[in-house]
């Protein structure tokens, strides 16, 4: 049946993610107990640092980075209200299930974080080879074809997109190779297709271009099975001052409506100030209306509308780099990883007009000043440090609503670039995460994806695709 690849259940992949009974996050931004949790994580972290921007920056190693002197140009001019417009680090989470023992609070104060102990999980979670192919390159997303074939489509970095049926059989659906800036943070980073993909049978796509270097969003139609290349339509361009932190998700979200993923530029500490800048669309999740033909229009609800010096087209910001949102399917709601620096990768729900920070803070410790006020900013649903209990550079993944684990229904589940640790964390509580799978036999975590049937796909840097898949339920801890 063209089901039964989504459906059944997946091959071990020849290696059991073991449980882990301690994991320290922390729930709420209090400058004193964040020490303490340094403290605590440093203890076992002395060696284990999993990089920094000089070392590991988003999905592939690149060089140390280099200043530049060339300042952000938006190449399309702002689109005022109702009118159009023309033309990675990353990091990760800690997974627990709805039906986790209640958590022990090993030293919570008042007005502080509180280091927390997360108990374990019912069960340990493995990961199942559904799909994989050396002709797929540098894997980057997967998002299912919305015309009821049960196929998905996968995103190349390189600038390809291929088609995977059920049966596991995959062709080449669409490939704008030529026009793509690909390496290190830089490629084909995104797509989505229409919420009416039925009729009007449109896909959108998020990419780097080069000369110069920058961001490209723009429209294709698809036909006979396929994207047609030459029907691009070029909708918002922003360039990009440095080669890393391009954010790169795109989405429609529940309200019809493109939500857009921009890191700050890149470079390390954001050295031309673009998070806390609403001038720049770079440091933000851009949010607009391309449901008419010709460009794009600004939701009149947007939280900067009529804001002076502010882009519009800013939805949330004082983000660093966004490495994958998505939206829940049953409430609505808005995840998103963004990656931090040296220290701290974080989780958010966002808001519209939301302020997550950035590079005031990183989680929920101070960035450029050893002292800096919090008022007016969104903390993080969750925060790890780098090291040997978390990881480097983390990837957002979705709230799980499949069928298969129905003890992790509600919970987000996201990874880590660098420890390929996936964790989850619950979605309608403030308790913390829980990691599910300790370390992935094929490498890096470079995405996630839905399958047809709703579960949650893991994405690898060799193409290799898995699926969460439960083991045998762990022994009641005394």
């Amino acid at each position: 049946m063209r089901s039964s690849l989504w459906a059944c259940t997946p091959r071990k992949a020849g290696r059991s993610g073991r449980l882990r009974a301690a994991l320290f996050t922390l729930s709420r931004p209090i400058a004193d107990r964040l020490l303490a949790l340094v403290l605590a994580i440093a203890a076992g972290a002395a060696a284990g640092a999993c990089g920094s921007d000089d070392g590991v920056a988003g999905p592939a190693a690149m060089p140390p980075e280099k200043p530049a002197s060339s300042a952000i140009l938006d190449e399309s001019p702002p689109a005022t209200n109702g009118s159009t417009g023309d033309s990675s680090d990353r990091d990760g989470t800690d997974p627990g299930s709805a039906a986790a023992s209640p958590q022990s609070d090993v030293g919570a104060a008042e007005n502080g974080p509180e280091i927390m102990e997360a108990a374990l999980i019912p069960g340990e979670y493995d990961f199942g080879f559904i799909l994989g192919s050396d002709a797929l390159g540098f894997v980057l997303g997967m998002e299912v074809l919305p015309d009821g074939s049960g196929d998905v489509v996968l995103v190349a970095r390189e600038g390809r997109l291929w088609r995977a049926d059920a049966d596991g059989a995959m062709h080449l659906y669409g490939d704008i190779s030529e026009r793509v800036l690909s390496g290190g943070e830089q490629g084909l980073l995104g797509l989505a297709f229409s919420p009416t993909f039925a009729s009007d049978g449109l896909a959108y796509l998020h990419y780097t271009a080069p000369g110069p270097a920058r961001t490209v969003i723009s429209r294709f139609r698809t036909a006979d099975g396929g994207l047609n290349a030459g029907s691009e339509e070029v909708l918002l361009q922003v360039e990009q001052p440095f080669p890393n932190h391009n954010g790169g998700q795109i989405a429609f979200g529940p309200d019809g409506l493109l939500y857009i993923a921009l890191g700050d530029g890149g470079a390390g500490g954001d050295p031309l100030g673009h998070g806390q800048d609403l001038g720049t669309l770079l440091g933000a999740v851009l949010r607009i209306d391309v449901s008419e033909p010709g460009g794009y229009r600004i939701p009149a609800d947007n939280p900067f509308v009529g804001v002076e010096e502010a882009r519009p087209e800013i939805y949330a910001y004082g983000l660093r780099n966004p490495w994958r949102f998505s939206f829940d399917s049953e409430t609505g709601k808005l995840w998103a990883a963004d990656v931090g620096q040296d220290e701290w990768e974080e989780v958010n729900t966002i808001v519209a007009g939301g302020n997550y920070g950035w590079n005031t803070l990183e989680g929920f410790a101070c960035f450029a000043s050893a002292a800096c006020s919090r008022d007016g900013l969104q903390p993080p649903r969750a925060v790890y440090a780098h090291g040997p209990l978390g990881g480097c550079s983390i990837t957002g993944g979705y709230v799980y609503r499949g069928a298969a684990l129905p003890e992790l229904d509600g919970w987000y589940v996201y990874g880590d670039f660098c420890s390929s640790r996936v964790w989850a964390v619950d979605a309608t509580s403030d308790g913390p995460p829980v990691v599910l799978a300790d370390a992935h036999p094929a490498g890096s975590i470079t995405s996630f994806g839905l399958t047809p049937a709703g579960e949650v796909a893991v994405l690898t840097m060799d193409g290799a695709i898995f699926t969460l898949t439960q083991l045998e339920r762990a022994a009641a801890v005394p």
